[in-house]
């Protein structure tokens, strides 16, 4: 079963209410196509997902799948950190400094 919202008539619709990471907001923005529109339009179907849109494939009017874009990573810059490693950096810690490392962490802020 599907629900309408407002006058809108089909495609314009969300599928039923299901436990997802989608909100049922996002539902009713996506387009939903059952099994054999898919297959009969994918085509069509990845040239609005290349668009922005993103696609819900449905199974006996369920959401099974989602279709969306895919954004590639931005490319990373080495070397991030500023400034200079002191040539000791790699160096293994005496025993004053790993006593500080290993202690506990103490807040001045109060905890409430």
């Amino acid at each position: 079963m599907s629900y309408y919202y407002g006058d809108e008539p089909p495609p314009y619709y969300a599928a039923e209410p299901y436990s997802a990471e989608l909100d049922q907001l996002d539902l009713v923005n996506m387009g939903q196509y059952n099994v054999q529109d898919a297959k009969t339009r994918f085509s069509e179907l990845l040239n609005l997902v290349e668009r922005g849109e993103d696609v819900v494939i449905a199974k006996a009017g369920k959401p099974v799948a989602r279709l969306v874009k895919v954004v590639p990573p931005s490319k990373r810059r080495l070397g991030f950190v500023k400034g200079h490693l002191p040539e000791d950096f790699f160096e293994p810690m005496g025993e004053e400094e790993l006593e500080q490392w290993e202690a506990p962490i103490i807040s001045s802020t109060p905890m409430h």
